[in-house]
């Protein structure tokens, strides 16, 4: 497996890393194999990235047989559009290294947690349009093929985690116009591609009904969509097993622990 680091520099910042975990391949199985690849980016408020979020999660996804890219895009004080330009700048340079890190261009999937599934929404739903206009980048390069979501912020109505939404915004906090675009399921159009999310029905951090509005949004759109709302367990999760739970305990959930092998499936039925 090749793993590297690298600092991601855009025409915003020079903060983000991104982390790489490529399989390799051997002359002794299939020396050509293009892998699908999820490009994941861990939660935080838009105020830190979570290790609980990162490392455990990309060792999942590589027993999958995917490749994984780890962003650790900035957060507070940079503002909106630093780490959505910073995640589009990623898959662009996924797709331009596709050959050497053994990436499937058409196999790429874009995944986040809570804040980090917030981020990565708003890829799915700007990919042809303002990441395209106004940001200069070519559609077909940050285009993601699939979108994973956990627990994932989405609103900046009713049931918006506001922690996170204010932190983003920074002095756009509460202008209509700005509240509306990052409210993301007010952006969803067609071209959102496939997606697998899970939620629980007792998060009291970011409501279930920020997983719920999106599907709705995805389904109304005619996007395909699964989803899985567990009946119990708070926020942050990850794995809901002993190995990302914090220190004081929390963070195990029997039941919610199945989320991996639902989402391996819907990789093999959809990849």
């Amino acid at each position: 497996m090749q793993y590297f680091e690298k600092t991601l520099k855009t025409a915003y910042s020079d903060t983000a890393k991104l982390y790489g975990y490529v399989l390799d391949n051997s002359k002794e199985m299939e020396i050509n194999r293009r892998r699908k690849t999820i490009v994941l980016c861990p939660g935080g408020g838009y105020v830190m990235t979570s290790d609980r979020e990162a490392e455990p999660i990309a060792m999942r996804f590589l027993a999958m047989e995917c490749n994984v890219f780890i962003l650790r895009y900035s957060v507070a004080p940079a503002r909106y559009p630093v780490a959505l330009v910073e995640l589009a700048t990623t898959m662009k340079l996924v797709r331009e290294n596709a050959e050497a890190w053994h990436v499937d261009p058409d196999r790429i999937i874009v995944a986040g947690f809570s804040a980090g599934g917030h981020l990565a929404a708003e890829l799915a739903t700007q990919w042809d349009r303002d990441l395209a206009i106004d940001f200069g980048f070519r559609p077909q390069d940050i285009q993601p093929n699939g979108l994973f979501l956990g627990y994932a912020v989405i609103t900046s109505g009713k049931f918006a985690h506001q922690g996170s939404i204010e932190a983003l915004l920074g002095d756009d906090y509460g202008k209509p116009a700005m509240m509306a675009k990052v409210s993301l399921e007010k952006q969803v159009t067609a071209s959102v591609p496939k997606s697998f999310i899970w939620c629980t029905a007792t998060d009291d951090t970011v409501p279930m009904e920020n997983s719920m509005l999106f599907a709705s949004a995805l389904h109304a759109a005619g996007v395909s969509v699964e989803l899985h709302v567990f009946p119990q367990g708070g926020h942050g999760l990850s794995l809901a097993i002993k190995e990302t739970a914090i220190p004081e305990g929390y963070g195990v959930q029997p039941q919610v622990d199945a989320w991996p092998d639902l989402f391996k499936a819907w990789l093999a039925n959809n990849f």
